[in-house]
């Protein structure tokens, strides 16, 4: 099975010039993608947990952004932590993701400073922000939802939220969930990512 077959619905497909900063020749299919990323993931998870603090300024930067990125995805992809230089089939254009960036960040430290939102939904519009833009060429579901964890074990002093049963990028019936309610917030209504998010026990 190619790398650039069977994406599942909502995934961003990797394009031949992804693929060529693939740093691991010898994975030929996505189950073997899936099982090292996710090794990768946890490594970039310890990454997290091993600060002591982290500021709002600090996590609400650019400077975090991509290193969490990096940290999370940059043993297997030479591009992890980098922004993305091409259209796909979610996000922002990719002149754009500096300042969509930037805007967002600065938003998100207003958002936390008044306590502008409820825990869950602080979470979800981070969460659903981030994936909007889609700095990167890959794993932007995942760093979104780890960068909301971020948020909330750090700034919130709470334990993360719950995002789903299962894998998200895995299982097809809880992704397609996810997925949709994530499309309804991209209108506006973030009352069914909400649900979502409650649905699944937080």
């Amino acid at each position: 099975m190619s790398l650039l077959t069977d994406n599942p619905d909502g995934a961003t497909p990797l394009s031949p010039d992804d693929l060529i900063g693939l740093k691991l020749p010898h994975i030929q299919s996505n189950s073997q993608l899936n099982e090292i990323e996710a090794a990768n993931i946890l490594q970039g998870q310890a990454w997290v947990a091993s600060h002591n603090t982290l500021t709002r300024d600090e996590i609400f930067s650019r400077e975090f952004v991509v290193a969490l990125h990096e940290s999370l995805l940059g043993d297997i992809w030479t591009w992890a932590g980098t922004f993305r230089q091409r259209g796909v089939n979610i996000g922002v254009d990719p002149v754009n993701i500096s300042v969509d960036l930037h805007n967002f960040l600065e938003d998100a430290k207003c958002w936390v400073e008044f306590n502008h939102f409820t825990p869950l939904m602080l979470n979800a519009r981070i969460q659903h922000r981030l994936v909007q833009i889609h700095c990167f060429a890959n794993g932007n579901g995942r760093h979104s939802r780890i960068f909301a964890d971020t948020v909330t074990i750090f700034l919130l002093k709470k334990k993360p939220l719950k995002w789903a049963n299962v894998e998200l990028e895995y299982v097809l019936n809880e992704r397609n969930a996810y997925i949709g309610a994530l499309r309804k917030a991209d209108a506006g209504d973030f009352t069914h990512l909400e649900s979502y998010l409650l649905n699944i026990g937080n």
